[in-house]
């Protein structure tokens, strides 16, 4: 798990173009949106295309993507979970 969470901090900072951020930067317990990081509407769109395009995961509805978006680590379990073997 602690690869993913690395690989997902990673993946967010390019896909996000968060180039002045580095992964120890990211706190994989904190809010993504609002307080942690600051995301908006703009971003949770990019990470729900990452989760499509990297991992081959939908996120089915608004208040689905609320809770797998919340941080790094609900990220993370939430591929852990659903990932195709």
């Amino acid at each position: 798990m602690e690869q993913l969470i690395q690989k997902l901090k990673e993946e967010i900072i390019e896909a996000l173009n968060l180039s002045e951020m580095k992964p120890a930067d990211i706190d994989e317990k904190a809010p993504l949106f609002v307080d942690g990081l600051g995301l908006d509407s703009i971003d949770a769109l990019e990470l729900t295309v990452l989760l499509e395009k990297k991992y081959g995961l939908k996120i089915n509805t608004a208040e689905e993507g609320k809770k797998i978006l919340h941080s790094v680590n609900s990220m993370a379990e939430f591929i852990t979970a659903n990932k195709k073997s």
